[in-house]
């Protein structure tokens, strides 16, 4: 029997080979680098971790539940800390063995009913044939670029590249964009840079990550709010705390809280409002060393860094195989494809609070529904018949997000989970003859 393939090593392809581990589905997994950890191994040579990264979720909405975090680890761990979590994981479930480490994948091809993964490692091109795939190399690692009008002669990087704050001593910085790393590194240039201005280009929500000595996102979870009344309340409770963005000089936000991923920083409004940090429109053009912005004004940098987020990137599969559609691959629940029951993207999902956990329930499905088809259960022909008729679904409980590249795979936790949970338990049912099927897997 073939073994299915897992591509990457980071936290989704953990837990994905211990869920295939759990239900004796045979894998093999491929990595990069020489360890496990992903992007949160600094030394990965594709990480896009910096010196001072630390999450921007607590870690018990972060953790796997059955793996939690050593009670010494802080709040918001580091990148330090999640390195060695993430190879404790792998230990503890005995991973290692399973995969490939140093092999790059350069292709993956169908080869009748199963696919064919070619790949480089010590210089040496080697081939795998394998039952299927389950891509799970990250979604963070690809940047995206934007074009600006003129040409800049100091330097210009994107954020991907940025690891250490001695790249801004003594230098006059222009940050563009006003995302999670965007003000994390902001925060960062300030010790270090002669000044740091920042160009923002739309409202976003801020939040503190701590409130009353907890953090943030382990409140206001006792009580069930309706999501819009939710959207009001929690809207409300943060202007009273720090105010609205205009306060400190950005743009407020059009959309609603949630409808877009909310910057979790304590530090960032704070230099804004000691001068530190500068808020600057979009860039209207450069020209050598001087940038023109929106409004009139100009002003002269010695380095841009753009923290304009990542594209979604798996170079070595045809986008046909994956049903991409837009920005993204349209999937049912974000995984499974409509056209191959033997490729999954593993991990192709956002949601505020979701968590390793969640990637976890994820997995555990995809292991699970591998387990039922290998075993010709009926179950899996009922979940079969729900991928054809819901995979264009995307789901987002009735949130109105925002139509930007970075959310395309945004989904509501709530609902999602729900989802998730749900086909756990219909693949978990056993199915007599007299069941209809179709009826089945209308009611799921």
């Amino acid at each position: 029997m073939l073994p299915y393939a897992i591509i990457g090593a980071g936290p989704m392809g953990l837990c994905t080979a211990r869920r295939l581990n759990q239900y004796q589905i045979p894998w093999i997994g491929f990595e990069i680098h020489r360890d496990v950890g992903g992007l949160w191994d600094i030394d990965n040579p594709t990480s896009t971790m910096y010196q001072s990264a630390h999450l921007i979720s607590s870690k018990k909405q972060t953790e796997f539940a059955e793996f939690p975090m050593d009670d010494s680890v802080p709040t918001y761990p580091s990148h330090q800390h999640l390195k060695a979590y993430f190879q404790k994981y792998a230990r503890h479930f005995d991973l290692y063995q399973g995969f490939r480490f140093g092999h790059t994948v350069n292709s993956i091809t169908p080869q009748g009913n199963h696919w064919r993964i070619t790949a480089v490692t010590d210089g040496q091109e080697v081939s795998y044939d394998v039952a299927g795939v389950l891509l799970a190399n990250g979604t963070l690692h690809h940047p995206n670029r934007t074009s600006l009008k003129g040409d800049f002669s100091g330097q210009h990087l994107h954020a991907a590249q940025y690891k250490d704050p001695q790249l801004f001593k003594d230098k006059r910085v222009l940050i563009i964009g006003c995302g999670n790393s965007g003000c994390d590194i902001a925060v960062d240039a300030v010790h270090q840079a002669k000044s740091v201005d920042m160009s923002v280009r739309r409202g976003y929500y801020f939040l503190p990550k701590f409130i009353k000595g907890q953090p943030t996102d382990s409140l206001g979870g006792k009580i069930k709010l309706p999501k819009r009344l939710k959207q009001t309340v929690d809207s409300w409770l943060i202007r009273m705390i720090i105010g609205k963005p205009s306060d400190y000089g950005l743009p407020d936000p059009d959309y609603r809280l949630y409808e877009s991923h909310p910057v979790i920083n304590s530090l960032f409004l704070h230099h804004i409002g000691h001068g530190d940090i500068t808020p600057r429109p979009a860039i209207k053009s450069v020209s050598d060393k001087m940038v023109e912005f929106s409004d009139g004004s100009s002003q002269g940098y010695d380095l841009i860094l753009e923290a304009t987020g990542y594209k979604l990137h798996y170079p070595f599969i045809d986008k046909k195989h994956l049903n991409w559609q837009g920005y993204a691959p349209q999937l049912h629940l974000n995984v499974f494809n409509p056209e191959h029951n033997n490729i999954f993207v593993m991990g192709m999902v956002e949601a505020a609070g979701l968590g390793w956990q969640g990637r976890d329930d994820q997995a555990h499905l995809v292991a699970l529904y591998l387990r039922q088809k290998q075993d010709k259960k009926a179950s899996a022909t009922v979940f079969e018949q729900n991928i054809e008729q819901q995979f264009a679904e995307r789901v987002v409980g009735g949130m109105d997000y925002l139509e930007l590249e970075r959310m395309a795979y945004y989904v509501d936790k709530a609902s999602y989970l729900k989802a998730i949970h749900q086909g756990i338990r219909l693949l978990q049912r056993d199915y007599s003859d007299n069941d209809n099927l179709f009826t089945q897997a209308e009611a799921f």
